[in-house]
């Protein structure tokens, strides 16, 4: 990014119409002096060449431009490690943004996630259009005002760039649309500390899949809404919502604790839920006939500290992982009769907050840690430790330390499993190529910054980033919520 003075720049001096020059009539006289007609007609050839073309000399006009332009500092800006003088802002350079929109709301919303649409696959074409839920964190007295905000956004045009003469011009007023946020709300009595929607398939192919949240609150309550009714009235104006369907399908009360770590399972449509708290237990709550949601009271225990994170097996329904702040990953098996954990690997020496777990490679996993540093990890070089034996440290296959404050959100690239989504403390949401070789001598050029590794592929300014999630329909579309609203 280039750092920006907060000045404008003044407006330069306009030459005279035509190039005329100014007439000098401070002699009094104003018919002039007769003119000799043996004098030289030409002005010398000074004269003619230090002459500019609003009546001064060039180099005094270029002077006062110098000083009048606004200051930008075109050299890398690296959030985190270099630091803004007094006065100065920074200016994303938009000419490397396929998209860029930024969105506030009312209150922050420091958990969201991206809803699957009807709109097709592999979407390339603007305006883009996107569903999202999200919840609020309004605190104090009005924490009453918490909700849900089930959300369409449209309009989503591309950068405006330079465009192939040859384009059709209505394409072009299309790509051009203004951006429009409809939202929808479902009160919440307490502050959501993550939300997540999944997708049950329908019963037949004339309606649509019904569509769940779980929210996890800050009072340890994990409330399930069908917000289905939400996500068709913005498409079919007139639906009326009743009061029943604002209420939760479901409350449960299981945890002791507030927490953080919840995640379906993709691989059982009716749907499966995993929630952890600070207390370091783990429960499993599955739909059953009916529209009933059942809870195991018998929780996974295993952690020494509180679950940050947890991730259902992409290709395994009984396995999942837990990430915590006792720097531990874990791995499990809900048919485990024990309800303790068939893997432990020690990841970090700080808290381990995030995590994500490959769906293109199955036996990648990554992880974020507290101290800003995250791993890649190959599960196959994973194995049981020993009765009585300190967890196992395996080597990652590949490491970076580049973020200077705790990671906040990690995700894997929906069909690349090369690239890698990671948001931190320190402002910033970066995205991660490691396919990229460290042997590669082309890649080793980072255009003379220092301390950047070759698989830094795009760093993003993004105030206080809490979590970033990929479109899994619009390739390279990524979505960050934060402090500062959404981007």
């Amino acid at each position: 990014m280039a750092k920006r003075g907060a000045d404008s720049a003044g407006e330069e001096n306009l030459a005279l119409k035509s190039g005329e020059r100014p007439v000098n009539l401070e002699n009094g006289n104003e018919l002039g002096d007769f003119e000799d007609e043996f004098e030289d007609e030409y002005e010398s050839e000074d004269e003619i060449f230090e002459a500019g073309v609003d009546g001064r000399p060039d180099s005094e006009r270029e002077a006062e431009e110098r000083r009048d332009v606004m200051d930008v500092d075109q050299q890398t800006f690296i959030p985190g490690r270099s630091k803004l003088a007094t006065g100065e802002s920074l200016a994303p350079d938009t000419s490397t943004y396929d998209m860029l929109h930024t969105l506030s709301s009312t209150w922050p919303c420091l958990s969201f996630d991206i809803v699957r649409d009807s709109l097709g696959d592999n979407r390339k074409t603007y305006p883009a259009t996107l569903y999202a839920v999200a919840g609020t964190q309004a605190e104090g007295r009005r924490t009453r005002e918490n909700e849900l905000m089930v959300m369409k956004l449209s309009g989503l045009s591309r950068m405006d760039r330079d465009r192939d003469e040859e384009s059709d011009d209505d394409d072009d007023e299309d790509e051009d649309a203004e951006p429009i946020l409809e939202t929808k709300s479902i009160p919440l009595p307490s502050t959501t500390n993550r939300i997540r929607a999944h997708q049950c398939p329908p019963s037949n192919s004339s309606k649509p899949p019904t569509t769940l949240t779980a929210t996890m609150t800050e009072t340890s309550e994990v409330l399930i809404h069908d917000i289905t009714p939400y996500l068709s009235a913005f498409d079919n104006p007139g639906t009326i919502i009743t009061p029943q369907q604002s209420k939760p399908l479901s409350t449960l009360r299981m945890h002791k604790s507030e927490g953080y770590a919840l995640d379906w399972s993709s691989l059982i449509p009716q749907g499966k839920l995993l929630t952890g708290d600070n207390d370091g237990n783990i429960f499993v709550t599955t739909s059953t006939d009916g529209g009933k949601w059942t809870t195991d009271n018998r929780p996974f225990t295993g952690h020494q500290s509180s679950v940050e994170e947890l991730q259902w097996s992409p290709n395994e329904r009984n396995v999942f992982a837990s990430a915590s702040s006792d720097g531990t990953v874990k791995i499990w098996d809900v048919r485990s009769k024990s309800h303790k954990p068939a893997v432990s690997v020690t990841v970090s020496n700080t808290d381990v907050n995030v995590m994500s777990w490959s769906h293109q490679t199955a036996h990648l996993l990554a992880t974020g840690a507290d101290d800003g540093q995250w791993a890649v990890w190959d599960l196959r070089q994973w194995k049981p430790a020993p009765s009585n034996a300190s967890d196992p440290t395996p080597k990652p296959v590949a490491s970076f330390n580049f973020h200077k404050e705790q990671i906040t959100s990690i995700e894997w690239h929906p069909t690349d499993d090369s690239i890698v989504a990671v948001a931190a403390g320190d402002n910033t949401l970066t995205l991660w190529d490691l396919a990229v070789e460290l042997d590669d001598e082309e890649s080793k050029d980072t255009a003379g910054v220092q301390d950047v590794p070759p698989q830094l592929l795009f760093v993003h300014y993004m105030e206080m980033v809490k979590e970033c999630h990929w479109h899994p329909q619009i390739p390279g579309c990524v979505m960050g919520t934060g402090g500062g609203g959404f981007g």
